[in-house]
């Protein structure tokens, strides 16, 4: 009798002992998946690298290193100015352009050079108390760089190639040309010096870059009862 009842006990033990065995090694696996899971959330996404203009790093007026790429999701005016030139005056304009529509996702961004007779003679130091006592400039302005020639920055070589830029490209002619960059980075437009900075077709070209940014807000659409 007591070997028989010996039996089931003896039984008993190792199937609980199994039991909990089994529980013990999923939890663990539970455990294990949820920490790899875990990990892989963590993990810092890789980021897809800048294309077209936003792959550029320029000097700000100050000499520190900027990368377009800060400007993504911004229409963009580029320019290059001088400060001894018969458009100087555009500065002006291309102020009030950037207050007007600076709250919208819109910038100008000025790059002095001294390719065209020689404007632009004066230092960055010169150029930046020129800009700021004469016309309140508050817009970026960047480092004093070659817009044209054997000496070309690497940007005006991308803006003016016919291979990046196939619809606006083309030599800077002279002192204050402008392009219009898309919130992508896509050259939409180009014009010369002696359109001014606010003249009606470009305005129209920036709002209507702008304009492609306006995304609907859903709760404005009105609630539709389901019949």
């Amino acid at each position: 009798m007591n070997s028989t009842n010996d039996t089931p006990t003896v039984l008993n033990a190792v199937s609980i002992n199994q039991v909990v065995s089994n529980s013990t090694d999923t939890d663990a696996s539970n455990a294990t998946n949820t920490l790899t899971a875990a990990d892989t959330n963590a993990m810092p996404k890789v980021s897809q690298p800048a294309k077209g203009i936003f792959a550029f790093t320029v000097k700000d007026i100050d000499g520190k290193d900027v990368s377009l790429a800060e400007y993504a999701g911004k229409v963009i005016m580029i320019v290059n100015v001088a400060s001894k030139c018969g458009f100087t005056g555009q500065y002006a304009d291309l102020e009030k352009l950037y207050q007007d529509y600076k709250d919208r996702n819109f910038v100008v961004l000025g790059f002095p050079a001294n390719n065209f007779l020689f404007q632009e003679p004066g230092s960055n130091s010169d150029i930046k108390r020129f800009c700021t006592l004469n016309y309140n400039v508050t817009f970026p302005m960047f480092s004093k760089i070659s817009v044209s020639g054997d000496d070309q920055d690497p940007l005006y070589k991308y803006l003016t190639s016919k291979t990046s830029n196939s619809e606006h490209s083309g030599k800077i002619s002279w002192n204050f040309n402008k392009f219009i960059i898309s919130a992508e980075g896509n050259i939409v437009g180009r014009f010369g010096s002696r359109t001014g900075p606010r003249e009606d077709k470009v305005v129209k070209l920036i709002e209507a870059e702008l304009a492609k940014m306006i995304v609907e807000d859903p709760q404005d659409k009105p609630n539709i009862p389901v019949q």
